[in-house]
């Protein structure tokens, strides 16, 4: 199921399509710090499903396929 990944991807884009323009505009010092929190987060976000596209970590636990097999006590 990675094609969560890429919509959460495409997501990320459109946010920063709108927060772009907003970001030189700030004035004071509380402005600077949201929107530096803002962008490490949206770094972060993007990183982890860029991992998960490039197959280089497990998509989250409720987007893993289940092997379709009998699971029996033994």
């Amino acid at each position: 199921m990675r094609h969560y990944a890429f919509l959460r991807l495409l997501l990320a884009g459109f946010f920063l399509y709108f927060a772009w323009p907003l970001i030189p505009q700030a004035s004071s010092r509380l402005e600077f710090i949201f929107w530096g929190a803002w962008l490490a987060f949206l770094i972060i976000v993007i990183g982890a499903n860029l991992a998960t596209l490039l197959k280089m970590s497990d998509p989250p636990i409720m987007e893993q396929e289940l092997d379709k097999i009998r699971q029996t006590d033994g």
